[in-house]
């Protein structure tokens, strides 16, 4: 080894053992040498050793010397390593842990729940059916059937130790033998089944669905009706069964034929500066009575354009509401009183005379299911109140000429009451809706005075109709401030479930009127058009016709 002594690289050797190195690897140098903050360099191999620190070292005059590593990344960003378990954290924490907002889910109020536009009766049934299948699944009746398990008997209950009998020893099933089934499995048992569900929910999932019915959403005619008036309180078209609809406009009362589709003028007010509020049907027949805001009522005969009958002060507010039974004509105004008129009759005084609101009476509605049942009217008032009258008389009533009270008074609506319906299918059920504020559907049933069912439908309730053919219920909306407003829904009766949501009005559906067939309903709006909707099927003729025995044509002979 002498001759390396002067090579070169023995030099480089003896230079590299000259110098100082301190304990913690650092060079024993001056403070103030200007190679104090500059890496070291192996003057054997020529590479610099690994940098122990990312810190910025400061000299003793105050400036800072970066390290050459740090000098060289200077253009990348800074690195910041966290613990094992968390390589790198987000600033946000939410984010990086999916964490809840601190409020949570709040429960659903009334006023923030969403009702749907657009009903979707596929989708609701295959939801049913998951729901049905799900806690069928999930929360059975009776656990899961399995087959016995065959359990080999040992000879002892502890372990011992092993010995010269057999382990494997085979024989048929016996009485004696407790541990082996007597019978075995049905092929049928679940145990073999490849479903994961149940026989009882592959049954559901097997079983043929109900067909659902299909409504057309757009309408098949649409006609103008300028200056149909956008008032909440006011009740302008109605469909007679004579297959005639008229309609208020401005102070004119029109009529429309649909079978020929031709337009008349029945009256026109307009030099006395009147305005049409109301217009009503008679049950059967070609009459009609027109109401106006001056308290005046008038009763015409369609079919010749006569003027019947005329009640120059029947109220001291506008008529509002109007509704027939029979020969009988009620009105309802702005003054709050109820007046039933025989119009059979020439005087001018009613018969009844009814005050159960405080406020507008809004909506009137007799029952004309029945003829037994048809005693029965409810009003609908803009107190917010429901009250059902008996014109045969109330047990509360306390004198002759004193004004009777309701049968039934109803407090639940939180807004105007001017939507009502009776059910044609059932007896002594009532249909009644609230306005902006309450935006609720109530069923009443009448004969007990109970509420039955409710329904919240995110806007304002204008109208109600009952089907004819189906046992469905036709409701007309306005404002609202979650939901879709100025929709057509049809609800079926009695889950309350919706079957479909016409849309089109570009404003508050106000008016509302049903075919005489009960296949067709019209609609009004504030927009200053009437939309015809084949809303129902044609209705199921139960009775087939007899063939005559007399009829010689079809006998054998």
């Amino acid at each position: 080894m002498s001759h390396l002594t002067n090579s070169p690289f023995g030099k480089r050797l003896r230079t590299a053992g000259n110098k100082d190195f301190d304990e913690d690897g650092d060079t024993a140098q001056d403070p103030s040498s200007p190679t104090r903050g500059r890496s070291k360099i192996n003057p054997i191999f020529g590479v610099a050793p690994p940098i122990l620190s990312l810190e910025t070292r400061t000299s003793q005059g105050g400036s800072k010397n970066p390290s050459p590593r740090s000098a060289s990344s200077r253009g990348s960003p800074k690195r910041d390593y966290g613990d094992r378990y968390l390589p790198s954290r987000e600033d946000d924490i939410r984010t990086n842990f999916n964490l809840m907002e601190a409020g949570g889910p709040s429960t659903p109020s009334k006023g923030s729940r969403m009702i749907p536009s657009e009903s979707d009766a596929i989708r609701e049934q295959s939801n049913e059916i998951f729901t049905t299948v799900l806690h069928s699944e999930v929360t059975p009746a009776s656990p899961r059937a399995t087959s016995p398990v065959r359990r080999t008997p040992f000879p002892g209950s502890a372990p011992s130790t092993p010995t010269r009998q057999r382990l494997f020893t085979f024989s048929s099933p016996s009485h004696s033998n407790p541990g082996t089934p007597t019978e075995l499995d049905a092929p049928t048992d679940e145990a073999y089944s490849r479903s994961p569900v149940r026989a009882g929910s592959r049954r559901l999932l097997d079983s043929p669905r109900r067909q659902l019915r299909s409504v057309c959403k757009t309408p098949y005619r649409v006609l103008d009706a300028p200056d149909l008036a956008d008032d909440f309180y006011l009740n302008l078209v109605d469909w007679s069964t004579t297959n005639v609809l008229g309609v208020g406009l401005g102070a004119s009362v029109y009529l429309w034929s649909a079978q020929t589709a031709a337009v008349s003028k029945l009256c026109d007010f307009t030099d006395t500066t009147d305005t049409v509020s109301s217009i009503a049907w008679v049950q059967h027949g070609s009459t009609l009575a027109v109401g106006f805001l001056s308290g005046q009522l008038r009763i015409y005969d369609a079919s010749t354009g006569n003027l019947l009958r005329t009640y120059e002060s029947a109220h001291t507010g506008r008529v509002g509401a109007l509704s027939w039974n029979q020969h009988i004509l009620t009105s309802g105004a702005r003054d709050r009183m109820i007046y039933c008129r025989d119009v059979r009759e020439p005087g001018q005084r009613p018969f009844r005379r009814w005050a159960g609101h405080r406020q507008e009476v809004c909506g009137l509605t007799w029952n004309k299911t029945d003829a037994t049942d048809s005693a029965l009217l409810g009003s609908g008032g803009n107190d917010n109140k429901v009250c059902i009258w008996d014109i045969r008389g109330s047990a509360r009533v306390q004198a002759p000429d004193a004004v009777e009270a309701p049968l039934f008074k109803f407090h639940e609506h939180t807004a105007a009451v001017r939507g009502m319906a009776w059910d044609p299918h059932v007896a002594n059920v009532l249909a009644t809706g609230g306005g902006t504020q309450d935006k609720m559907i109530r069923f009443w049933n009448t004969q007990t005075g109970s509420l039955l069912h409710e329904l919240d439908t995110g806007s304002q309730v204008c109208n109600l109709t009952w089907s004819l053919t189906t046992h469905e219920l036709v409701s007309t909306h306005g404002f609202s401030a979650t939901a879709p407003q100025n929709q057509i829904c049809i609800w079926k009766y009695p889950s309350l479930s919706m079957v479909a949501s016409l849309t089109g009005h570009t404003n508050r559906v106000l008016y509302l009127a049903k075919s005489p067939d009960g296949e067709t309903i019209v609609t009004g709006a504030g927009d200053e058009t009437l939309r015809f909707w084949s809303a129902f099927p044609k209705r199921e003729e139960k009775t087939a016709k007899r063939e005559s025995r007399l009829d010689y044509t079809k006998l054998i002979r």
